[in-house]
């Protein structure tokens, strides 16, 4: 079997790599996708943006890459997409109108639940079969027999959860993927470590960036140790920096503290804050407010980004209370998706 992916985030890669360990071994990927997972058409660093900005430059580029997906999914036998809403739903409008009849599967869905609701019907319309790893989501899809929940994909890839707070040597710094959200992070994160003595400060840099990238967008990391493995130094940590994103949901269920920041362009800030109607941003607070609860960790945002108040939530956080919320989280979820969503592709 051969399937059309187009996966064009880190973090859906990262369940990607998961996924295709429950696949059969004869089953082929072509399409994007990270590139130790097959031979992709482009390379996965080229192709990440950040906010409006960013896309408007590339838009080019995505209407080729569109195309020429299309072109691709003639000789496949199934599509997966996953995640990258902006474009992969406009890539599913194609490629239904093109191939009618060809299975279209959509695993990590648009947040329609935040925003955009008319998504939900256009999902409906382009796809065959929705993934879901939010556990709220079905409600608004009113074709339930499309729609299921598989469990979330990082229950799937953290191995090793936290049971009891304990104080280390080590706190994690996470500035994000996308080179604006670590451009943005870097200074404060820099003023932070210079500000906790006698700690090793472990920053988290995937494995996909090299030296003169690194060196490039990250400017001076000489205070810090550099780690690729981000959830066996979320293990060892006993406290977190942590930027908006994947990885505050992966903190949140292994058990590591941790404060979110989150420094967007203004223009692009502006535009969320218009669009997006949610009392939080960060995953595991949106689960808290469905369970009625209160947030599980503090968020700052843009000129609250500060040394000041992110080294005052690392003093003053109740650490033992995050924990007990941290294991109320794993139940929640409930577990993983990636034998879910093989089943589903493969029948």
């Amino acid at each position: 079997m051969k399937i059309l992916v187009s996966a064009l985030e880190t973090s859906s890669n990262i369940h990607l790599k998961e996924l295709k360990k429950h696949l059969n071994e004869d089953i082929e990927l072509v399409g994007v996708f990270d590139k130790e997972l097959g031979n992709p058409i482009y390379d996965l660093t080229a192709l990440a943006i950040m906010g409006f900005i960013d896309a408007l430059k590339k838009l080019r580029f995505f209407f080729k890459l569109r195309d020429e997906l299309v072109e691709l999914a003639k000789d496949c036998d199934k599509v997966l997409l996953m995640d990258s809403s902006g474009f992969n739903l406009p890539l599913a409008k194609k490629l239904k109108k093109t191939y009618p009849n060809k299975e279209i599967i959509y695993y990590i869905l648009p947040q329609a639940w935040a925003w955009k609701k008319k998504r939900v019907e256009k999902l409906q319309e382009y796809c065959t079969k929705l993934c879901s790893i939010i556990p709220f989501e079905q409600e608004l899809y009113s074709n339930k027999k499309m729609i299921s929940y598989v469990g979330h994909p990082l229950l799937d890839e953290i191995t090793q959860f936290k049971h009891e707070y304990k104080k280390t040597d080590k706190i994690v710094f996470m500035p994000g993927s996308r080179k604006t959200e670590i451009i943005n992070h870097m200074p404060v994160f820099r003023q932070i470590a210079r500000s906790i003595p006698n700690k090793q400060h472990i920053l988290i840099i995937p494995s996909k960036f090299d030296d003169a990238y690194i060196k490039k967008t990250y400017g001076d990391i000489s205070d810090f140790v550099v780690s690729n493995d981000a959830h066996q130094s979320l293990i060892d940590a006993e406290f977190g920096f942590i930027c908006s994103g994947t990885a505050t949901l992966e903190a949140s269920l292994i058990g590591t503290p941790f404060v979110m920041s989150y420094v967007a362009k203004k223009f692009d800030y502006f535009l969320g804050r218009m669009f997006v109607k949610l009392p939080y941003i960060g995953l595991a607070n949106i689960f808290f407010d469905k369970m009625g609860k209160s947030a599980i960790h503090k968020e700052f945002f843009q000129e609250e980004v500060t040394s000041k108040n992110l080294l005052d939530e690392y003093t003053n956080m109740n650490k033992n209370r995050f924990l007990d919320n941290s294991k109320v989280l794993r139940e929640y979820l409930k577990n993983g998706s990636s034998k879910n969503v093989a089943q589903i592709i493969q029948n």
